[in-house]
């Protein structure tokens, strides 16, 4: 159960240092002085909050203290009462930030991958500190920075969730690379990949997984296969160059080497059979339904969500077997928040497996 802290105060402990004329007995005309040098420090970090001095005693504001000890502030206006709520705990993630959507009012909009992948929406009440303690802004959020969020406590029931981030800790800007794997091999101390011109050093905290963030294992991991590296940020001098890899995505959607080209006529029955699946939203689709991306793919790297058991077990038998997947994609006017809509069936025996996961 939440904890709270009731505090009765008069109208004019509630309009803490502005100066109010009212009543006699009610409302009291204070004189108090800003003390900007001196530091109010909350869980041995430094805040921006600054007290007033009225009579030689400290005042803080009631809404900008309670929010850095953790509460909530609701005001009751008939009984004259400020009630503290205990917050509610947050959730946190670690990882990278893949993307980031920078809006005009200066806040932004961040994709994490790491411990989870999750939307985050970053703005002004955000706190984001460095390692060295300075305040940072969401500008100084860019691909490949590594963070610790806390975000909540509600999420949106998106896929990937969203929700707000409430402070963040920044701890290094890593380099981005993205290349087909040259060679990976296991080594004493984990495992080690090489691509163009580059040679990546993996450790136990190392991760591995797809852009929607699914593990993989590095057993999977062959020459070839596209991925992303978010590595260093320091490098050796050697040639090539090495360097300590944080995360590896390897990149969904791969065409399968190999495959013969798909003829219209079959491009044309998984679009039909396709439309069946998504018409129930086409209010929103842009594309013309004989115009959707058809495309042959394997099953080990696209990020299906199956709903149903029998579609859930068919997705297991095709991965096992190192199958293949035909998706059919659609625009929409959602593409911007969500990603497009796309449809996935068997290849072998045209059965509709599910939908792939919206960012």
């Amino acid at each position: 159960m939440k904890k709270k802290l009731t505090v009765i105060l008069t109208l004019a402990g509630i309009l803490g240092t502005t100066a109010a004329v009212g009543a006699e007995g009610i409302v009291e005309k204070v004189t108090g002085y800003l003390q900007k040098d001196v530091k109010i420090i909350v869980n041995g970090q430094d805040s921006a909050l600054t007290p007033v001095y009225i009579d030689g005693k400290a005042y803080l504001p009631v809404r900008d203290a309670a929010t850095q000890l953790g509460y909530t502030v609701k005001y009751d206006e008939a009984n004259k009462e400020i009630e503290l709520d205990e917050a509610a705990d947050l959730m946190r993630a670690t990882g990278v930030v893949v993307s980031v959507q920078a809006k005009e009012d200066g806040s932004a909009r961040i994709e994490l991958l790491g411990s989870t992948w999750v939307i985050l929406n970053v703005d002004s009440s955000t706190v984001i500190k460095g390692l060295d303690g300075k305040t940072l802004t969401a500008a100084d959020l860019k691909v490949g920075t590594q963070i610790d969020a806390g975000f909540g406590p509600a999420m949106a029931m998106s896929y990937p969730g969203q929700a707000h981030a409430v402070n963040i800790n920044v701890y290094a800007d890593r380099l981005v690379k993205e290349d087909a794997i040259k060679e990976v091999k296991h080594t004493d101390d984990g495992w080690q990949v090489q691509l163009d011109g580059l040679v990546l050093n993996a450790g136990k905290e190392t991760r591995v997984m797809t852009s929607q963030g699914e593990s993989v294992n590095w057993e999977d991991l062959k020459a070839g296969t596209k991925v992303k590296a978010y590595y260093g940020p320091m490098e050796t001098k050697s040639l090539p160059p090495q360097s300590p890899v944080y995360l590896l995505v390897v990149q969904a959607q791969s065409p399968v080497i190999g495959t013969p080209k798909m003829s219209p006529e079959a491009a044309q029955e998984y679009r039909n059979l396709a439309w069946a699946q998504v018409k129930e939203q086409a209010s929103h689709i842009t594309s013309k339904q004989d115009e959707a991306a058809v495309q042959i793919v394997s099953a080990k790297e696209a990020g299906v969500l199956a709903s149903t058991d029998e579609q859930k077990k068919l997705l297991a038998e095709v991965q096992a077997a190192n199958g293949n997947f035909v998706t059919v994609t659609y625009n929409t006017d959602q593409d911007e928040l969500l990603g497009p809509l796309t449809a996935v069936f068997d290849f072998n025996t045209k059965a509709f497996v599910g939908f792939n996961a919206r960012r």
